[in-house]
């Protein structure tokens, strides 16, 4: 890897100014599988030191009734005042950590773990997927391919010995579920009606009607 490294989009802000939990940490994540990587947690020494002066002078001054606002100010204008120098320096051993951890891309510059890296091309796995991967991947996709074709050419055989010219109920007019075009109602039971068909052309001929609208035939 080069001596310079450049994160800008794929690390999080961990620090924290001010507490007795004050301190400096950033996590890190491989750009192609999101895995993170964090650095060690520094200590803020000066921003504990003005949660404990605050604490400490507030409790003093609330039990005698006074106020404490200016010694706590103080205490924490005196953190703010050290944290962004301090801060800075932390990231930058951070980064320099992070080098360690993670490769950047010649082709797309992204930042990726060793998990993603491939170190023959010195690029990551999408600009230079693994060959063996790829071949087993292309295999299971011709697979699904043929299977598919195969499927969907017993569908259309299939497809020959369904009735197309028939109507069908696709919602049942008592209950009003689903029927997916089956004689009764799945839900309820209910016999679904279908315009019955001329015995001569098999057209749709209404209810109660004497003739054939398609043919005239006496039904």
């Amino acid at each position: 890897m080069s001596g310079e490294i450049y994160f800008t989009n794929n690390y999080r802000d961990m620090c924290q100014e001010y507490g007795t939990g004050a301190g400096f940490q950033f996590e890190f994540d491989c750009t192609r599988c999101r895995d993170a990587w964090r650095s060690p947690f520094e200590p803020f020494l000066t921003g504990r030191a003005a949660g404990w002066i605050g604490k400490g002078v507030n409790a003093a001054w609330n039990l005698f009734g006074g106020n404490a606002n200016t010694i706590s100010n103080a205490a924490d204008g005196l953190a703010g005042a050290g944290w962004g120098s301090a801060k800075d320096a932390a990231f930058q051993r951070a980064v320099s950590n992070a080098e360690h951890h993670f490769h950047r891309c010649a082709r797309d510059a992204r930042h990726v773990c060793d998990k993603c890296w491939n170190p023959a091309q010195g690029l990551c796995f999408d600009c230079a997927p693994d060959t063996a991967a790829e071949a087993e991947a292309a295999r299971r996709r011709g697979l699904n391919d043929q299977v598919t074709q195969a499927a969907y050419t017993a569908g259309q055989q299939a497809g020959h010995d369904w009735d197309v010219n028939t109507p069908r109920q696709l919602v049942c007019p008592q209950c009003k579920a689903e029927t997916h075009g089956g004689t009764f109602c799945a839900a309820c039971g209910h016999r679904l009606s279908a315009p019955p068909a001329c015995r001569s052309c098999e057209a749709p001929v209404p209810d109660g009607a004497a003739f054939c609208p398609g043919c005239g035939s006496r039904q």
